[in-house]
């Protein structure tokens, strides 16, 4: 059986993970930044249809509305807040 080196090195390159980062893609952390900040602003419209709600000038079906998307956020945010926690606890009980 003849295997060049060169033919294994293309069917390895060409098995890259899922995980690892796309070439040109953006940072982690700018994404981050922008989910982090799509969720603030997000809570402050709420908060400001709330605030509009109270005086009258915001219709309570959009106050209804708000409210649903800021209940999602925030359990979506925990959620997520859970998985990291949960991943940092395993990683400290890895062996050394």
């Amino acid at each position: 059986m003849d295997i060049k080196l060169s033919q294994v090195a293309n069917l390895y390159e060409g098995a890259r993970p899922v995980t690892a980062p796309k070439p040109g893609g953006e940072e982690s952390g700018n994404a981050f930044a922008k989910v982090a900040d799509g969720f603030a602003d997000m809570l402050q419209n709420a908060e400001q249809t709330a605030k509009d709600a109270m005086v009258g000038k915001a219709d309570p079906h959009a106050l209804v509305q708000a409210l649903a998307e800021t209940e999602l956020a925030v359990e979506t945010a925990v959620t997520v807040r859970d998985k990291v926690v949960e991943a940092y606890q395993e990683i400290l009980r890895m062996p050394v």
